[in-house]
């Protein structure tokens, strides 16, 4: 039997009286790996803030990593799950070294406030190399390439080893080379005996790259279509969910969308 990494049941979410989430069903299991597509305002960065115990739902069961929410310590719950997102960059205090923000992530800190341990140094070394940024480990955060940012808050993200691991639109602002060296990288981690389940939300679908399983479209906070990576990233689904008439070819593992006149 599979086992369930996320189970989202019927969940509802309101801000005052708009309903940001209606009624989402969805389930990812062991070995998958999803990506959530959908328009600005559709709920990707919300139901993220669900799955990760941060925003608490106005109806509906929430089970994440085996944990039901309500009848766990969800604190303890984040440190199992990792996050990358351009917000968490811009938090980085200006003085900051690579290293150092790198090993913060053992207690999901930003930024480094206690002297590290040997090993947890170590560690921080040896996940600067395989993000491809070991030559980087003594230069200032802020200095760094925004792709090379990018695969810092990677290694800062894997510094507590956690067992989901959700990027939130990490390759917006990246320059077409730089993207798809961060692709690869992801790619990696996907196919590593012991690597996270990983969440991966972005506009652009060609981002999506072959190890990623599963999609789930959403629009104005419900869910469109979630299962199968070829099964969602069709015309018909994707054009209700990005609000323009769409076809999509496939191209060695890639689905390229391009809009109809």
């Amino acid at each position: 039997m599979a086992v369930r990494v996320i189970l989202l049941d019927g969940v509802v979410l309101y801000r005052g009286d708009t309903m940001i989430l209606s009624g989402v069903d969805w389930r990812v299991d062991e070995g998958q790996h999803w990506a959530i597509v959908g328009a600005n305002g559709s709920g990707k960065t919300t139901l993220l803030n669900v799955v990760s115990g941060y925003l608490w739902p106005s109806s509906g069961a929430v089970e994440v990593l085996g944990e039901t929410f309500g009848r766990t310590d969800i604190r303890a719950l984040r440190r199992r799950v990792g996050w990358v997102s351009t917000f968490l960059r811009e938090m980085t205090p200006s003085h900051e070294r690579a290293l150092s923000m790198v090993v913060s992530g053992r207690s999901g800190g930003i930024g480094l406030y206690n002297e590290a341990t040997a090993e947890e140094t170590n560690r921080g070394r040896e996940l600067l190399e395989r993000v491809g940024c070991g030559h980087r480990e003594n230069h200032r955060f802020v200095t760094l390439s925004q792709g090379e940012q990018q695969r810092v808050m990677v290694a800062r993200a894997l510094m507590a080893e956690p067992e989901l691991l959700i990027l939130d639109e990490i390759c917006a602002g990246l320059d077409l080379a730089a993207r798809e060296s961060f692709l690869t990288l992801l790619s990696d981690l996907a196919t590593s005996p012991k690597g996270p389940t990983m969440i991966f939300v972005t506009h652009h679908i060609e981002e999506i790259i072959p190890a990623f399983t599963h999609v789930l479209a959403l629009s104005e906070g419900r869910v469109l279509s979630a299962g199968p990576k070829p099964e969602v990233l069709c015309g018909r689904i994707l054009s209700e969910a990005l609000g323009i008439p769409l076809e999509v070819s496939e191209a060695a593992g890639r689905y390229w969308p391009r809009a109809l006149s």
